[in-house]
């Protein structure tokens, strides 16, 4: 798993409440992505939709305390999702 996908693992840990992260988080963790346009591809639209919500909300949150690596990072799967 690349560094991309370690960032929005952690990010979705955040929401770990929520059926629809599971289920994310579970293709996360059933098999190695060795990117994230790999693993944006697996997901299905309702997927991708609850996913870029999450994005929103985590981008919004890096910025605030400006934690630019991490802004890149999730940058890189937001941009793929649509």
């Amino acid at each position: 798993m690349d560094y991309t996908l370690n960032y929005l693992r952690e990010s979705l840990a955040n929401y770990s409440e929520n059926e629809m992260c599971q289920q994310i988080f579970q293709k996360l963790d059933e098999k190695i992505y060795s990117n994230e346009v790999i693993f944006v591809k697996a997901l299905d639209e309702e997927e991708m939709t609850y996913l870029n919500d999450v994005l929103e909300n985590e981008l919004h949150y890096a910025k605030s305390v400006e934690h630019d690596q991490r802004v890149k990072e999730l940058t890189e799967v937001y941009e793929l999702l649509f």
